[in-house]
């Protein structure tokens, strides 16, 4: 792989941390604890508010576990091992990688 092409891949992965990172930053309201003084909200609308809060948190899981695929890309890309299937060692074809630059399996090994 060429090195303008590892780049391209630097800067599209930084800007998925940066993207990423914001959103957590701004959905940490949603996460706070409920209030469950049913005399101030009635019972569905905390029900109502406790989903949301799960459905929040499981959103901000989700987001934690790609910004780890990330740093891992990142560091795959600053030892030169990035685009090569951490099973087989062969290169990952490039519209693999278009399409998701975390990825660390080709496609015979991710199916085999």
């Amino acid at each position: 792989m060429e090195n303008n092409e590892i780049e391209t891949y630097r800067e599209r992965l930084l800007e998925l941390k940066r993207e990423i990172e914001q959103l957590q930053e701004a959905s940490k309201e949603a996460t706070k604890p409920v209030e469950l003084d049913q005399a101030s909200v009635g019972r569905v609308s905390r029900i109502d508010a406790i989903q949301g809060q799960q459905m929040a948190r499981e959103t901000a899981r989700r987001r934690q576990h790609h910004l780890v695929k990330i740093e891992g890309a990142l560091r795959r890309i600053e030892t030169g091992d990035f685009g090569h299937c951490f099973v087989c060692g062969t290169e990952i074809d490039a519209r693999r990688l278009a399409a998701d630059p975390t990825i660390t399996r080709c496609v015979p090994c991710l199916e085999g």
